[in-house]
C-alpha cells in the first residue's frame, strides 16, 4: 500500500507491498506522487516490478565516471575513450538521472552535436553511452531500457578520399620541425620532438594513430626490417615491414623508459598535428588521412590486393576497394 505525505516543499511517496523492497520517492507535487505511486503499484500487481532505486539514485555522468575508471582500462583505445568520456560528463545530459534518462533526450543531445561536430563523432559519443549503459545494467543493477537503443544515429559521410595535394607533404614537415626558442625565451611553432617521426612513419607504414602511439621499441626488428603489433583494430596481430626511410626515422629516434616509442597522448598529438596543419596550410586533413596516403601509395607501387591486406591489417579485400581509386594524373606517367 502506498502512503503519501508532506515534507517540507515536497510529498514523499512509500510503497510497502509484501515481497518487494520498500519504495520511496520525493516530488514536488502531489500528482505527480499520486501518479509514480500508482505505476509502481501496478507493476507490482503484474510481477513485473523492478526496482528503479539505483537508476534514480546516480547520473548518467556518475556512471560514465564509473565506466571509465572500471572498464575503459581494459580496453584497446583506452586513452581516446577516456577523452571522449571526459567531454562527454560535461554535457547537459549527463546531469540527468539514469531512472530520467529517454530516447527524446538522446535525440536531442545527438541533433544539438550536430551542430557543432560530425555524424561520426557523435556516433562515437553514443557508441560509449549506450556500452556504459549496458554495463551498468548487466553489472550494477541499474535497471533501466537502454534509450541509447532507439535513436537512429545520425549519418556520417562517405568515406574519405583526402589525399596529399601539390606541395602539401613538404608544407608539414616542415610545420612539424621543433622549433627553437625566440630571442625573446617564447616558443613559436613545434616543440614535441615525437609528432614530425610519428607523421613520417604514418606515411611509411600505413599504420592507425592508435598502433603507432602504442608500439613499443621490444616489437620493433630493426635488422630484421619489421615491426609486429600483437594488437590491432580488428583483433588480430600483423606484421609490417618497413622501408628504408621508416628504419631511418627509427634508427634517430631516442629511447623512453617506458618502453614506448612515442610517449606522447592522443589528445597532445591531436592539438600539435592540428596547429602543424593550420600553419601549413593545410585545410580539412585530418591524420587519418595519412593511412588513406600510405595505403594509396602501396597500389600506386604495384603491390597486390593481398600484399596490402597483409600489410594494413584489413580483414576483407572488399574494404580496401576504395584505396584503389587512384587519382588520374598519378597514373598518366604509367601508361605511357
Amino acid at each position: 500500500m502506498a502512503s503519501i505525505r508532506k515534507r517540507g516543499a515536497t510529498w514523499q511517496v512509500r510503497v510497502i507491498r509484501k515481497g518487494y523492497p520498500e519504495q520511496t520517492q520525493s516530488f514536488p507535487t502531489k500528482s505527480d506522487a499520486d501518479r509514480w505511486s500508482r505505476h509502481i503499484e501496478n507493476e507490482m500487481d503484474r510481477g513485473v516490478f523492478v526496482s528503479r532505486e539505483e537508476a534514480e539514485r546516480y547520473t548518467l555522468g556518475e556512471i560514465l565516471e564509473r565506466y571509465k575508471g572500471e572498464v575503459v582500462p581494459h580496453k584497446k583505445g583506452a586513452a581516446e575513450e577516456e577523452v571522449r568520456i571526459e567531454c562527454l560528463v560535461k554535457r547537459s545530459i549527463a546531469k540527468y538521472k539514469m531512472a530520467s534518462l529517454t530516447s527524446v533526450l538522446v535525440a536531442q543531445y545527438r541533433d544539438l552535436r550536430l551542430t557543432t561536430v560530425s555524424g561520426g563523432t557523435v556516433n562515437r559519443e553514443l557508441t560509449i553511452v549506450s556500452a556504459a549503459i549496458n554495463h551498468a545494467r548487466r553489472e550494477w543493477g541499474i535497471h533501466i531500457e537502454n534509450p541509447v537503443a532507439l535513436v537512429a544515429r545520425a549519418k556520417t559521410n562517405t568515406a574519405r578520399e583526402r589525399r596529399f595535394e601539390d606541395g602539401e607533404e613538404e608544407r608539414l614537415l616542415e610545420a612539424l620541425e621543433v622549433q627553437p626558442r625566440t630571442s625573446q625565451g617564447c616558443f613559436q611553432g613545434m616543440q614535441c620532438i615525437w609528432v614530425k617521426p610519428l607523421v613520417i612513419l604514418a606515411i611509411e607504414t600505413g599504420m592507425r594513430r592508435g598502433e603507432l602511439l602504442n608500439l613499443e621499441w621490444r616489437y620493433v626488428d630493426l635488422r630484421r626490417k619489421v615491426l609486429y603489433l600483437p594488437s590491432t583494430k580488428n583483433g588480430e596481430g600483423r606484421g609490417v615491414p618497413l622501408s628504408t626511410k621508416a628504419l631511418a626515422v627509427f634508427s634517430e629516434l631516442p629511447r623512453a623508459i617506458s618502453g614506448r616509442v612515442f610517449p606522447i597522448t592522443p589528445d597532445a598529438l591531436k592539438k600539435s598535428f592540428s596547429r602543424a596543419c593550420e600553419r601549413a596550410g593545410l585545410v580539412d586533413f585530418h591524420f587519418h588521412d595519412l593511412r588513406h596516403e600510405a595505403i594509396s601509395r602501396l597500389f600506386e607501387k604495384g603491390l597486390s590486393l593481398p600484399e596490402v591486406a597483409s600489410i594494413s591489417g584489413h580483414k576483407t579485400w572488399e574494404m580496401l576497394k576504395r584505396y584503389t581509386h587512384l587519382q588520374a594524373e598519378r597514373l598518366v606517367s604509367k601508361l605511357g
